[in-house]
């Protein structure tokens, strides 16, 4: 007996979330370092390795829905780890160091390994149509929370 799919609603969307981020965090927790953590690295290799940090606060705080003296934290964790550093010319800029790269770079390898996996054999056109449906969802409730 075959079981047909569930639609698409919000306890599908989480569980396939929260399944994914378990992989990941065992990844992460291997190399000694948090989800938040890992956000914000990737935050900071998206903007060129540097970025100003009101800017990064912003982003990460924007895309986790987290308040921003979480992300402040954090920022503060992975400079005093040695991952982030204050860009020496420009004090309100902060940037990866090679510590922070190899991190980025171990992490991002060994979970595109297992994302791989996850998806392997589902077709394009199902990627797509899942990837515009979850597009959407994530700019409606992103303008729900701007009208909060």
């Amino acid at each position: 007996m075959t079981t047909a799919a569930p639609p698409v609603n919000g306890r599908v969307i989480a569980l396939a979330h929260y399944a994914a981020r378990a992989l990941l965090e065992g990844v992460l927790v291997r190399h000694g370092a948090t989800f938040h953590q890992s956000v914000t690295l990737r935050a900071v290799v998206v903007a060129g390795e540097s970025t100003v940090r009101d800017e990064l606060v912003g982003d990460v705080s924007g895309a986790l829905k987290i308040d921003e003296s979480v992300v402040r934290g954090v920022i503060e964790e992975l400079t005093a780890l040695k991952l982030l550093e204050e860009d020496p010319a420009v004090a309100s800029r902060i940037r990866l160091t090679a510590a922070g790269r190899k991190l980025y770079e171990s992490t991002t390898a060994e979970t595109a390994e297992i994302s791989a996996r996850l998806y392997a054999g589902i077709p394009a056109e199902d990627l797509a149509v899942a990837g515009r449906v979850l597009a959407l969802i994530t700019e409606r409730a992103n303008t729900e929370l701007a009208d909060v």
